[in-house]
């Protein structure tokens, strides 16, 4: 009850990893929320991602900047119509780079600028399994944004999926950052609760948007050093 009479904490959930509620307004959100209606449309549009076993996700992904794929990056959708993968605006690398101030301070501020951005559709029984964003090679911290129905977040440790972890309510227009520590954290989705967005923004499900910086220096196709098929770096 205290919860809803009173507003919601920013709270560091682990060392690096900050939930800063409500930091996009409604008129935010409605904006965010059009522009991944746009993206989410062919060529390179939203997709289901399969993994080299076969498996689906359950959630469904669009992508900006460099198009992800299990497990590595390129500048197509190699794993769908072939298309390039549509730019990353300068605005959302903007909204990235403040996030990071607003929930880690000045000193979290990275020189490089937000090039990657994960979009990723939840319906009522869409989850995310354990994983960590591993396939980048820039330790700069990880920005999620999110959209819609109301998800039960679960943050992790950096050694396995197992515990300790802990479970977070991420809100539409809610703010998540980990990076330092956290950086590669394992963490997922176990639940989204359906029918939970606000009504304003005219949107049934989750969206969530993950914004991180590559430190890739050369275009095409890139994979990760090392065996890295036990993580799914598909967002939040």
């Amino acid at each position: 009850m205290d919860s809803e009479l009173f507003p919601r904490a920013c709270t560091e959930i682990a060392p690096g990893a900050v939930h800063v509620p409500d930091w996009l307004d409604v008129d935010r959100q409605r904006r965010l929320l059009e522009a991944c209606r746009a993206w989410a449309r062919p060529p390179a549009g939203l997709r289901t991602v399969r993994t080299p076993g076969g498996g689906a996700m359950t959630a469904r992904q669009v992508c900006l900047g460099w198009h992800w794929y299990p497990y590595g990056y390129a500048r197509t959708v190699v794993d769908g119509d072939g298309s390039p993968v549509k730019p990353l605006p300068p605005w959302l690398a903007a909204l990235g780079r403040d996030a990071v101030h607003a929930a880690l301070g000045p000193e979290a501020a990275t020189t490089a600028p937000y090039d990657i951005a994960l979009i990723n559709f939840y319906g009522a029984d869409a989850r995310m399994g354990m994983h960590r964003d591993s396939d980048e090679k820039s330790d700069a911290p990880v920005v999620s944004l999110s959209l819609g129905d109301t998800c039960v977040f679960r943050f992790g440790n950096t050694a396995s999926r197992a515990r300790p972890y802990r479970d977070v309510d991420l809100r539409s227009g809610d703010l998540f950052v980990f990076g330092g520590a956290s950086r590669l954290a394992y963490h997922g989705v176990p639940r989204v609760h359906a029918g939970t967005a606000p009504p304003e923004l005219g949107l049934t499900g989750r969206l969530n948007v993950t914004l991180r910086v590559s430190g890739f220096r050369t275009p095409g196709r890139t994979r990760p050093p090392g065996d890295r098929t036990g993580d799914r770096t598909s967002g939040s």
